[in-house]
C-alpha cells in the first residue's frame, strides 16, 4: 500500500523550531486570515483596488504591535516568529504583504529607529492599533537603485519650520495613508533627512498609479510636494544621514526574503492541489513524471529558502545579522521565486492565466516582489563587494 501523500512545503519542518504557543497562535491567524480577509483580496486584485473593510479586520489581530510592544498591547515575538507571521500574509496575497510591510515595517520602523521618544510616543501607539496608516516614500520619479546619491527632494529649513519640494515614486500606501515618512535632502548640509508628513498638509499631492500587471492592490502613488512646510518637531530627530535609512532598509530587507518565499510557497500549495485534482488521460496528472519533477523542483527551492530566511532570523535575534546577509537573502529568494511561479504556471496549462485559478495572481506579483526593495543586481552587488574587497558599483 502507498504511503500517504505528505503536502506541506516546509518538508523539513522548520516550523518546529516555534514553541507549541507560537505554532497555535500562528495556526489561529491563518485560520482569520483565510475566511476573513482572503475573500477581499481574491475580489479586490481584478479592480485594482485596496479592500479597505480588511483593515479592522486585521486590526483585531493587534499584528501591528508584535515588533513594537512597548507601543503595542505589551505582547512581544521573535525574529522567528515575526517571519512565520510574514508568510502568512503574504501567503494570503503579496498586497496584504506590502500593506502590512510598509506599514510595520518601513513607516513605524522609521519612526521607532529614527525618532526621538518624544515621537514614538505620539505616533506609534495609533499606528500600532492601525488607527493611522504610515506610508514610506523614498523612491523617485528618476532614482531607484540610485536615490541614495541621487536624491532631487530637497528639504530647506525655516526657522522652526522645514519646506519640502520633489516628488516620489512607487509609494505603497500613499493613496491613503494617514502619516507617510517622507525622505529629503537638506538644502544646507546635503545630508538626507526623514520628515513625518501628515495627511491633508498643504502642498502634499497623492496619485495613484494605474496600469500595474502586479500587486494591484496596493496603491502605490506618485507623490508630489510643493513648499510643503513641516514643523521641526516632525522631523525624525535621530536620523542624521542616509545611512540611518539604509538601517531601516537593511531591517525590512529580511522581510522581503520571507515575503518571496510565501509567494513561492502558495504557488506550489496551488500546483500541488490542481496537479492531484486534475486528471488527463485518465488519470489525475499527478500521476506523471514530468509533473512530479516541477513539483520537486518547486520544493527543494523552498526547502533551500525557508533555510536562509530561517537562520537570517536567529541571527538577527542575536543581533548578529548584517546588512549584507539580508541583501544575499533577499536577492537569492526572489530568484529562486521566480522559478517556483513560473513551474507553476506551467503545471497549471491553459488554466494558469486564468485569475480564477488564483496563480495567475501569484505570478504576476512575483515580478515586483523581484524588484522592489533593491533588486537582484543592486544586492549582488552589495554582497560581491564583501566578498571580494572590490566595489563593482559603477
Amino acid at each position: 500500500m502507498p504511503k500517504p501523500a505528505n503536502p506541506t512545503p516546509d518538508f523539513f519542518g522548520y516550523a518546529d523550531l516555534l514553541s507549541n504557543a507560537e505554532r497555535a497562535e500562528l495556526a489561529t491567524v491563518r485560520d482569520y486570515l483565510e475566511s476573513e480577509i482572503k475573500p477581499l483580496f481574491d475580489a479586490a486584485w481584478e479592480r485594482a483596488e485596496f479592500p479597505f473593510p480588511a483593515v479592522e479586520k486585521i486590526a483585531k489581530l493587534r499584528l501591528a504591535g508584535y515588533a513594537y510592544p512597548e507601543f503595542g498591547d505589551g505582547r512581544h515575538r521573535g525574529e522567528l516568529f515575526s517571519g512565520f507571521l510574514n508568510l502568512e500574509l503574504n501567503r494570503i496575497d503579496p498586497s496584504l504583504g506590502v500593506f502590512s510591510g510598509v506599514h510595520t515595517g518601513l513607516a513605524m520602523g522609521s519612526i521607532h529607529g529614527g525618532g526621538s521618544r518624544e515621537q514614538r510616543e505620539r505616533w506609534l501607539p495609533d499606528m500600532a492599533a492601525m488607527r493611522k496608516i504610515g506610508a514610506f516614500a523614498l523612491t523617485e520619479p528618476e532614482g531607484g537603485s540610485d536615490v541614495a546619491g541621487g536624491m532631487r527632494t530637497t528639504a530647506r529649513r525655516e526657522g522652526d519650520t522645514w519646506v519640502l519640494n520633489g516628488a516620489k515614486r512607487w509609494i505603497g500606501n500613499g493613496t491613503f495613508a494617514d502619516l507617510v515618512v517622507v525622505w529629503a535632502r537638506d538644502t544646507a548640509d546635503g545630508n538626507v533627512k526623514g520628515f513625518v508628513v501628515e495627511k491633508g498638509t498643504p502642498g502634499f499631492t497623492a496619485t495613484k498609479i494605474e496600469g500595474k500587471i502586479a500587486l494591484r492592490t496596493v496603491q502605490n502613488a506618485d507623490i508630489t510636494l510643493d513648499e510643503v512646510r513641516v514643523p521641526e518637531a516632525d522631523r525624525l530627530q535621530r536620523v542624521g544621514s542616509f545611512r540611518d535609512t539604509a538601517a531601516v532598509l537593511a531591517r525590512t530587507r529580511g522581510g522581503v526574503a520571507w515575503q518571496a518565499l510565501a509567494v513561492a510557497v502558495r504557488a506550489y500549495e496551488l500546483a500541488r492541489a490542481y496537479a492531484v485534482d486534475r486528471e488527463q488521460f485518465g488519470r489525475p496528472i499527478g500521476s506523471f513524471q514530468l509533473v512530479q519533477d516541477l513539483l520537486v523542483k518547486m520544493l527543494g527551492n523552498i526547502t533551500a529558502m525557508f533555510g536562509m530566511v530561517v537562520r537570517l532570523g536567529q541571527l538577527s535575534a542575536a543581533g548578529r545579522d548584517s546588512a549584507e546577509q539580508a541583501a544575499l537573502a533577499k536577492a537569492f529568494t526572489t530568484s529562486r521565486m521566480r522559478e517556483c511561479v513560473a513551474w507553476a504556471r506551467e503545471l497549471f496549462g491553459g488554466n494558469g492565466i486564468v485569475l480564477g485559478y488564483e496563480i495567475a495572481r501569484f505570478f504576476a506579483d512575483a515580478e515586483a516582489v523581484y524588484s522592489f526593495e533593491g533588486t537582484r543586481e543592486m544586492n549582488t552587488l552589495i554582497v560581491g563587494k564583501t566578498i571580494t574587497g572590490y566595489s563593482a558599483f559603477a
